[in-house]
């Protein structure tokens, strides 16, 4: 009896130890669930949160790619004023400026008040301002970054002319050089033919140029032919133009211009030069020219055959004695 009695009694408490260990067992798979549910909803949240900033991100990517894609577009062209105005309308499109203007070095920055100014700077040297206004100060950095795209397009404009500068231009008379004026010949040679306009071509030279090399030297003799070339591109008109034919020699074309209007201007362009006082140094110097004239079609229907009346023309002057305009009769 007292036998049955433990066995019974052992019974209900292993009964119960196997309830307590299978609630504890419930207890624990349940948290399990509620964290591994929590887990779950927080990765939830977190891709959540990762798609939005991806989203952001791409927006961001995106807005970078357009602002750094200025330069490419800009790039296309090598005019200063198209570039601007390319400039311009992506200021207005992505930055939602009102107004936007490109400023010279010496603008006064105190009448841009209500504007985002940025400095245009080439070699620590300021060549300008960009002005724009509607900027919010978010896009401050963005509008930093086009001037940049703006800055390499506008630099590369300003190459390109200065090397087509140098190619037509020649350095010491900052005239025609002989190459692009024998070019601008031949143009104009085709558009007279074409339309059978007159045009003249006169041939300048210094008179007793070698003695003022002799006697002051060649700096001096080059300060003279400076200074001849810049009398005679303010003498003649705009629609003609000059260049340097070779060492002392200078040359013009009077477009649309007969040879009876021609020695007239020849003679102003010889009176220019003569009255002028030319200082040089510790020297004033007087120099003359003398100036021989050729005509189309009268004269030759080549720029051979014109250069050389013309030449002719010019040594005739030389021998009737220097300083004066002539033409072959």
């Amino acid at each position: 009896m007292f036998y049955l009695a433990i066995l019974i009694l052992s019974s209900v408490v292993g009964a119960r130890l196997i309830m307590e260990i299978l609630r504890a067992r419930l207890l624990k798979k349940s948290n399990r669930i509620e964290v591994l549910k929590f887990e779950h909803e927080q990765l939830i949240r977190d891709k959540s949160g990762l798609i939005e900033k991806n989203k952001k991100l791409g927006i961001e990517v995106n807005e970078t790619i357009a602002l750094y894609n200025l330069s490419k577009d800009i790039c296309k062209f090598l005019d200063e004023d198209r570039i601007f105005v390319i400039f311009k309308e992506r200021i207005r499109d992505q930055l939602n400026a009102s107004d936007c203007q490109l400023l010279p070095r010496e603008a006064d920055l105190s009448l841009y008040a209500g504007f985002t100014v940025m400095p245009l700077i080439i070699q620590k040297d300021t060549i300008g301002y960009l002005a724009a206004r509607g900027i919010a100060d978010g896009d401050t950095e963005r509008f930093q970054i086009l001037a940049q795209q703006f800055l390499i397009g506008f630099k590369r404009a300003l190459l390109y002319k200065k090397m087509q500068e140098l190619s037509i231009t020649d350095s010491l008379t900052q005239i025609f050089s002989r190459r692009h004026f024998l070019e601008r010949f031949n143009d104009e040679l085709r558009r007279s033919r074409k339309f059978k306009y007159n045009f003249s071509f006169l041939m300048i030279d210094i008179d007793r140029f070698k003695d003022f090399n002799d006697k002051y030297g060649h700096l001096v003799g080059d300060a003279i032919l400076r200074e001849i070339s810049k009398t005679v591109k303010e003498t003649i008109r705009q629609i003609d133009f000059v260049g340097r034919y070779g060492g002392e020699e200078l040359s013009v074309i009077l477009v649309e211009t007969d040879k009876e209007q021609a020695c007239f201007a020849g003679e102003r362009l010889r009176r220019a030069v003569e009255s002028k006082n030319i200082k040089v140094y510790d020297e004033e110097l007087r120099v003359t020219v003398s100036v021989g004239i050729a005509t189309f079609p009268s004269d030759g229907m080549s720029h051979e055959a014109i250069i050389e009346a013309a030449d002719k023309a010019m040594y005739q002057a030389k021998e009737a004695g220097r300083n004066r305009v002539k033409y072959l009769s």
